[in-house]
């Protein structure tokens, strides 16, 4: 057994070239660093060992020395890119001790081709980890450009400069650079690569350079070398005698093309090549790694088109194979793999088949319906959302709000599993993105005719959903004044009460003030869904009238667009409903006014809610309609009807006719 000292004393026993480092004289120094090179070449113990003894340091000092012979300089890099080839936490130490801009400083100042390209390898190497500092690569054209320029000199080069580029590219203005630059032309070419080592990482720069980019997308897809387009040649890379990780890295690069909308949806490539080459990706036969890359770039490729999602929900029995995912679990048999062992590798099967999931249920109720029959497929969505991995919840609980935007399965499955327990249970601590998703499906959870809705109420979440009305993220504030509104769709007067209670009508106030119209929308919608039914209508307005009026003013009075003050003029109409709350309606003379002028409004739909409002005012069967029709025909009203009543509109000529027949005829 080895003891936890032992990489120490191994190069303790090197003491003697690790010393040499230091000397002065360049062929002492120089076998050290050729001696320390050798040791380290294929142990990851000894490359750990010689990290933690602090020869990094010394090693970077050689390699930006400029008056040192240039054997010494290169033998440096080639033992850095050796070391840079270790464990990730081995790179991870080395770009800590600022190692990334050293060989970058190195490699577009260096004279010397063989440093230069040592130095590559070793950026290559230092660009594949997470933590690089990638900003150093697109800092300024002139080194994007400079890489560009290697690229072409070597196999070696072209496999660096592409991974490095490709690893690097994280922004819109990343993306522009790279095309600025020529990137693109490059790509192209290597795209005939006859190298495997060329066309995996040219494949993943073009994806990273298209990913939801349009202009840049765009340039790609007319992009073309030898006579032939790029997305041709993405094409000819997804054949059957192909690896299969081009195939795929080949459809990723036309589904990012596709979603920036330089491809059609409809188009041959995507429709007959693209799609169908993902599908037999997912199966049983395929490695673990590939078959949850296939399923998250078919949830991607699928997520906005309906066609896409018909087409792949019956394409070569996708779905069961999404359902096999889901049931795959971590093995003990001592034969199998320890790759296939990995709780992680199972928890990235479960996630990558729920996004699909999500993806393809996503808009049609027959699809949806064929997803929820799939057997055990609901049992799965449960226990996803009580996952102990939180991207396995994230994407279990986006795969449940997409299958409940079904109305009949909310009736029945959603039911019938009692799903809303382990959303309610998810809701509490959880990290934003999944309070998100879990709070849209809540929304959709407390619909009026959701079973669920009863028990959700009931289990104290009003104070939740009010709680994210004061969330920084605006779809957080959306999702909550959302459910609010669904659950006071005739609600209970108490259920009514808490919500107004709990909101408080000075964040109702700031909500109507958001700069999200969503939110806007929605505030109005709950106000609406809250005044309904006279008797609510009227204990509302008791005690809260004043400031429901000032709300009202406040949105007829502001820069807000047609369907906005729609809504707030249907809140009057539902007002002017009530028996007793008409008259924070007819004692104030502001809003009658603004009844007025709506009433005359160029647009129709605003005068048809301002026209329903007076039509709750004067209807002649209710207390008091003498008194308030004499006031409004005394303001005007009667005589904007009787002008009103010769209109080509059908639907406002009804509207003004049955108001008027509401009034006595004696004024």
């Amino acid at each position: 057994m080895v003891s936890a000292a032992q990489p120490f004393m191994e190069v303790e026993s090197c003491r003697s070239y690790i010393d040499e480092l230091y000397s002065s004289e360049p062929d002492k120094c120089l076998g050290a660093i050729i001696s320390l090179k050798n040791s380290v070449i294929g142990s990851n113990r000894q490359k750990g060992s010689v990290i933690a003894q602090g020869v990094v340091t010394r090693l970077m000092q050689l390699l930006q020395d400029k008056t040192l012979p240039v054997e010494i300089r290169t033998e440096s890099a080639v033992t850095l890119g050796s070391l840079a080839k270790g464990t990730e936490n081995h790179v991870k130490q080395l770009i800590d001790l600022g190692l990334a801009p050293l060989v970058l400083n190195c490699i577009l100042t260096s004279g010397n081709p063989k440093l230069t390209d040592v130095c590559l390898r070793c950026a290559c190497s230092i660009f594949s980890h997470p933590n690089a500092p990638f900003d150093l690569i697109y800092r300024d054209k002139q080194t994007v450009g400079h890489l560009l320029g290697l690229a072409m000199q070597s196999v070696s080069n072209q496999i660096c400069v592409t991974t490095i580029l490709g690893s690097s590219c994280k922004t819109t203005e990343n993306q522009a650079m790279l095309c600025d630059q020529g990137g693109l032309y490059t790509l192209a070419a290597l795209l005939c690569s006859q190298h495997y080592t060329v066309l995996m990482p040219t494949l993943n720069c073009i994806a990273n350079l298209a990913y939801q980019n349009p202009n840049v997308s765009a340039m790609i897809a007319t992009a073309s070398f030898g006579g032939k387009s790029v997305a041709d040649l993405l094409v000819g890379l997804m054949a059957r005698d192909r690896p299969s990780d081009m195939q795929l890295s080949s459809a990723k690069c036309l589904t990012y093309l596709h979603r920036a909308g330089a491809i059609a949806p409809e188009d041959p490539k995507i429709l007959y090549k693209t799609l169908p080459c993902l599908v037999v990706l997912c199966k049983k036969d395929r490695p673990c790694e590939e078959r949850v890359l296939a399923a998250e770039t078919i949830a991607y490729l699928t997520e906005v088109n309906t066609e896409l999602q018909r087409l792949a929900s019956i394409s070569n029995q996708l779905i069961p194979t999404l359902a096999s995912m889901l049931h795959c679990q971590p093995e003990t048999n001592n034969n199998t793999p320890p790759r296939n062992n990995d709780p992680l590798v199972v928890a990235n099967m479960k996630q990558a088949a729920f996004r699909a999931f999500a993806s393809l249920g996503a808009n049609d109720e027959d699809i949806r319906k064929k997803i929820i029959e799939t057997e055990r497929l609901m049992e799965e969505v449960v226990c996803g959302l009580e996952d102990t991995n939180e991207k396995v919840r994230l994407a279990a609980v986006r795969c449940l709000h997409s299958l409940s935007r079904s109305v009949q399965q909310l009736r029945t499955t959603f039911l019938d599993h009692s799903v809303w327990k382990p959303l309610m249970a998810l809701l509490q601590g959880a990290s934003d993105d999944i309070l998100s998703v879990a709070s849209s499906t809540l929304c959709n959870l407390l619909l009026e005719f959701s079973p669920a809705k009863e028990p959700i109420m009931e289990s104290g979440i009003v104070d939740l959903l009010c709680s994210l009305t004061h969330r920084a993220d605006p779809a957080l504030r959306l999702n909550g004044i959302w459910a609010l509104m669904n659950m006071a769709f005739q609600a209970e007067q108490k259920i009514k009460s808490q919500i107004l209670n709990t909101l408080g009508t000075d964040q109702i106030f700031r909500l109507l003030s958001d700069s999200e119209v969503n939110v806007l929308m929605k505030t109005l919608g709950l106000l609406r869904n809250l005044l309904s039914t006279k008797p609510h209508i009227d204990h509302i307005m008791a005690l809260h009238g004043l400031q429901i009026m000032q709300a009202v003013t406040l949105i007829l009075d502001g820069n807000h667009s047609i369907d906005v003050k729609e809504q707030a003029l249907c809140i009057l109409a539902n007002i002017g409903d009530g028996d007793t709350a008409k008259d924070y309606i007819m004692s104030n003379d502001d809003i009658l006014k603004k009844l007025q002028e709506y009433m005359s409004h160029s647009n129709v739909k605003l005068q048809i809610a301002a026209i329903f409002c007076i039509s709750n005012l004067v209807w002649k069967e209710e207390s008091g309609s003498a008194e308030r029709q004499a006031k409004l025909k005394e303001m005007g009203v009667y005589r904007i009807l009787q002008q009103l009543i010769m209109t080509s509109d059908t639907l406002l000529f009804d509207k003004v006719k049955i108001v008027m027949t509401q009034f006595s005829s004696d004024a």
